[in-house]
């Protein structure tokens, strides 16, 4: 029997939900810190015409090593309170990959 797409097994995709906390129009682009579940996260760009969602993930995929199409913002669009999906980044390496660990 040949394989064809649905007999071959697909590797499943790899993804870490957290929540953020971003500060908008600060003097830097950093990560601020982790508490309580919560990664803060500082960025340069105001809060206006998404420019912060924007910044955030552009921020976020540098930071991660991931490609922008990787970062969603799954809510909290307009808000400073975020919940954010990575795909290509396990659960376990995300604090490490963003100096938290």
């Amino acid at each position: 029997m040949k394989k064809t797409r649905e007999t071959e097994s697909a590797p499943r995709a790899v993804s870490a939900t957290f929540a953020v906390r971003v500060v908008p129009r600060s003097s830097k682009e950093e990560v601020a810190g982790f508490s309580g579940g919560v990664v803060r996260i500082r960025l340069t760009a105001p809060p206006v015409e998404n420019r912060a969602n924007e910044a955030l993930v552009r921020f976020l995929s540098k930071m991660l090593d991931v490609p922008r199409r990787h970062v969603e913002i799954v809510s909290g669009g307009v808000g400073r309170q975020k919940i954010v999906r990575v795909g290509g980044v396990a659960q376990g390496d995300l604090l490490q990959r963003l100096g938290l660990a």
